[in-house]
């Protein structure tokens, strides 16, 4: 695949980013458009591996491995290398529905598991993904295929997040009629709402559901099922029904203070944010604003990064983001071998924007906090914590060790919880449905994604718990294949 030496002649490149100084003053996306020769080379690094495990998708010890949707990587970097293009689309939109969601918000668990990056620097597969798909859209490429013959069934999915929106988009190209219902303003759930704008431009989101409409998917925002449309109306009306409303219910603080003023979710923060940008650019001021604010961010991963680069483009006046585990190690680890993700030190987009604007890396590691304290008026004036140290049994679970001695008072007047998600919210559609939940909270699925009530279904975070937009978008399909399968005597979907 690829040129047969080309790992052996070309280095790998970069992903270009707009320069961190001059993005943070912006909500637009950072990333810059690549140019076609120099992809074309990246794509030539790709191997002729003969074991390629850059598309297996799977989770070997808690970690995962390789691309979720199993893309065919290898078959689209050789093409790309031979400059056929739109047969690289064909490719890639064989086994991803959003390929323009993946190559700008996945960490490319594909690149982890490069058979190149056992001894090299893997191929930049994330950068030449999202350029293939630009590429179908600038050329008009993607043009709207709607399915010959409807079969007269009728889908609902609950939720327009990457999941609900691969189920709609698998089965509605399989001829069936799907209604997306979102409770949100806008369709597009996590993708419009919980990303920001500058990591996955709305553009790009909103043009994805203009062609998913034009292909004859129906979107009915601001419609809580469950509240607004029950469930007798919803099994009545519809022949299958996929649940595919998020891992929505974040997991909180339970410290002394909590109850202060200035203390928010993270998802809080971030949806305001993007929704006040989309309706007046932020001059109606509805939403939770950092401006001249000591901002303390308490979580790491995605989210936590995306409230640190929301909270300097706001203006904070300082930021600290803490993180409970000790600093990750510059090289894998021995408890963390190839092929699964590499759990490396790295600066994201927000602590390169941070490290840039105020001269360091943002984050504080192996960081408890313990308490908050208030001012006279209830409102949050600084977080205390402790230095705390891990220790590792073979066979046992961490233990966690505070350390004497490294207590400290940070100053904050906006605090932001980033610690993740507990599961999906119970007590709407899942109870009335009666839906059978699991030990982790999330809603049970066999390996169709059906419940345990007929005609009913469940995928992404709902059913997996807090993951990635790629695992979303693969349950999706896999739920997609169990609703055709349930409604036809013959599958439509392979």
């Amino acid at each position: 695949m690829g040129k047969v030496t080309g790992f052996l002649e070309y280095a790998r490149t970069p992903t270009v980013w707009r320069p961190a100084l001059a993005r943070a003053q912006d909500w637009a996306e950072f990333h810059e458009a690549e140019d076609e020769s120099l992809l074309q080379q990246q794509a030539a690094r790709c191997m002729d591996c003969g074991v390629p495990f850059c598309h297996t998708g799977e989770v070997i010890n808690g970690a995962a491995s390789g691309c979720p949707v199993n893309n065919l990587i290898p078959e689209w970097n050789d093409l790309v290398y031979r400059g056929r293009w739109r047969e690289a689309l064909e490719r890639l939109l064989q086994t991803n529905d959003f390929p323009e969601f993946t190559g700008r918000v996945c960490p490319a668990p594909c690149e982890g598991s490069c058979v190149l990056g056992i001894n090299d620097a893997p191929v930049t597969i994330k950068t030449i993904e999202q350029s293939i798909i630009d590429r179908g859209f600038a050329s008009g490429w993607m043009k709207p295929r709607e399915p010959r013959k409807r079969s007269g069934k009728q889908v609902a999915i609950v939720g327009s997040g990457p999941a609900g929106l691969a189920c709609a988009n698998q089965l509605n190209q399989s001829g069936h009629s799907v209604t997306v219902f979102e409770r949100a303003d806008r369709p597009g759930g996590l993708l419009m709402y919980g990303i920001p704008n500058m990591k996955l431009e709305k553009s790009v989101v909103q043009r994805r559901l203009d062609l998913m409409s034009a292909e004859g998917v129906r979107f009915v925002t601001n419609v809580n099922v469950g509240r607004d449309y029950g469930a007798d109306r919803l099994t009545s009306e519809f022949d299958a029904i996929a649940l595919c409303g998020g891992a929505t219910r974040p997991r909180d603080l339970s410290i002394e203070g909590r109850e202060l003023s200035g203390i928010h979710f993270a998802m809080d923060f971030l949806h305001q944010n993007t929704r006040s940008l989309l309706n007046s650019e932020h001059r109606d001021g509805q939403y939770l604003s950092a401006k001249d604010k000591d901002v303390v961010v308490i979580g790491g991963g995605d989210t936590g990064t995306d409230c640190v680069a929301t909270a300097l483009r706001q203006g904070c006046r300082s930021l600290v983001q803490f993180e409970i585990l000790p600093s990750p190690p510059p090289e894998r680890a021995t408890d963390n071998p190839w092929p699964q993700w590499p759990k490396v030190y790295r600066l994201d987009y927000g602590q390169e924007e941070a490290a840039a604007l105020h001269g360091h890396d943002p984050r504080a590691f192996a960081v408890l906090s313990e308490r908050f304290l208030g001012d006279e008026h209830g409102s949050v004036r600084a977080v205390q914590t402790v230095g705390v140290e891990w220790t590792y049994e073979i066979g046992g679970r961490p233990q966690l060790q505070r350390v004497a001695g490294t207590e400290k008072q940070w100053p904050v007047q906006m605090v932001l919880l980033a610690l993740g998600f507990l599961g999906p919210e119970t007590d709407g559609i899942i109870s009335q449905l009666d839906v059978a939940i699991d030990g982790r909270g999330n809603v049970a699925v066999d390996s169709d994604q059906m419940t345990n009530i007929p005609k009913v279904f469940a995928a992404g975070d709902m059913s997996r718990g807090q993951s990635l937009v790629v695992w979303a978008i693969a349950d999706g399909r896999r739920a997609a294949k169990g609703i055709d399968q349930f409604l036809r005597s013959e599958a439509a979907l392979r």
